[in-house]
């Protein structure tokens, strides 16, 4: 794991990307007590918040209990969300 000071960081990103890419762990430290682990975002990561998430699960939900639904096999998810 290499370890680096923000502005190392700030001043060389190109290359601290590139080597994260290339597999290397990079953790950035800043002050004291805060550190920060960059890795690359891969297909099993989820860009909506955990609110969002929330949010549509009640809506399914809701749907689901005005007999707007259907049911689903956990196949049939991975399959719709393409997993």
């Amino acid at each position: 794991m290499l370890v680096i000071s923000t502005r190392e960081f700030r001043d060389n990103q190109k290359s601290y990307l590139d080597k994260v890419d290339a597999g290397t762990e990079i953790l950035i430290q800043r002050r004291k007590n805060k550190s920060y682990k960059i890795i690359p975002v891969t297909e099993d990561d989820t860009l909506m918040s955990k609110e969002e998430y929330h949010a549509m699960l009640e809506r399914g939900f809701q749907s689901y209990k005005e007999g707007k639904g259907k049911e689903y096999t956990l196949e049939e998810i991975d399959e719709l969300f393409g997993l």
